[in-house]
């Protein structure tokens, strides 16, 4: 008979990496496309890195999902990651940070580096004392996201806007129709009406509508998200723990997701700014 225990130990040592070298790649995941958005910026910034790139578009979004489920697709996604040989990974989805972090990293040896709203930034910076958070359902619904308001809001009145069905457009290429400019008016405009002088993106999606929430908002209002964040967060790990690339090595980046069609291959494209090859992820 095999105990809760050895269920337990059995399960985490499924997610023991080796880490062969130096050049092992960044593992980088996400409910679908909105954390090429991180991914791009690693890229940039660390172009000596190689990256391997797993979108969940089959269930995306997680937003709307429950708990139990994120948690699920976050340990199948890691257990992937961390077959391919992955030296870190990079939770590149708020939805899934706040509700599945805590237990990944409990279970793996490699640095687990996730996405969180900033907050603090925001609160800070802002004039008027009153911030506001675009998130999905999911997050703008759980403890830890709400535990974070509250420990840095310093003083300032803060606004959570879910937003459904925007992570739809976005996921489907469709992020500059009428149909999504008018959601996130719907949005947006009572977060103006309310006198918020500072705006965080707080899902990994959304900065690829930052251009229309910036027109709507106007120019009054800053507008922060978390990709150069994650990606200082990355460096200075890989550096502590001794990871880092040699800078003689050109980074490569390769792409898996769960929907894997032409027409996501050209959504990937479109947002990567560059033509890509998408592999199936496997079940």
């Amino acid at each position: 008979m095999i105990t809760n225990q050895e269920n337990k130990q059995k399960n985490k040592a499924e997610f023991k990496s080796v880490i062969a070298d130096n050049s092992a790649p960044i593992g980088v995941f996400d409910s679908g496309v909105g954390g090429l958005s991180i991914a791009k910026c690693i890229a940039q910034q660390l172009p000596h890195e190689n990256i391997i790139y797993i979108a969940d578009s089959l269930h995306s979004p997680y937003g709307e999902k429950s708990v139990a489920f994120i948690i699920e697709r976050v340990n199948f996604i890691a257990k992937q990651l961390i077959a391919k040989g992955v030296k870190a990974i990079v939770i590149a989805c708020n939805t899934a940070t706040v509700n599945a972090i805590e237990q990944l990293r409990a279970q793996v040896n490699i640095p687990i580096i996730g996405v969180e709203p900033a907050i603090k930034p925001a609160a800070k910076q802002s004039i008027s004392k009153k911030v506001a958070i675009l998130a999905t359902q999911a997050t703008s619904e759980n403890q830890r996201f709400k535990d974070l308001i509250d420990l840095h809001h310093n003083g300032a009145q803060v606004l959570i806007q879910p937003c459904p069905g925007l992570v739809e457009f976005i996921e489907q290429g469709k992020q500059n129709s009428q149909a999504c400019n008018a959601l996130l008016r719907q949005y947006i405009v009572p977060l103006i009406d309310e006198g918020i002088d500072t705006l965080v993106l707080g899902c990994t999606h959304y900065p690829f509508v930052q251009q229309q929430i910036s027109i709507i908002a106007g120019q009054q209002v800053n507008i922060i998200e978390t990709a150069a964040p994650v990606t200082v967060q990355l460096t200075k790990i890989l550096l502590e723990q001794k990871l880092d690339a040699s800078k003689e090595q050109q980074g490569q980046s390769q792409f898996f997701s769960s929907l894997e069609t032409k027409e996501q291959e050209k959504i990937f494209s479109q947002l990567w700014q560059e033509p890509l090859i998408l592999h199936a992820l496997a079940p």
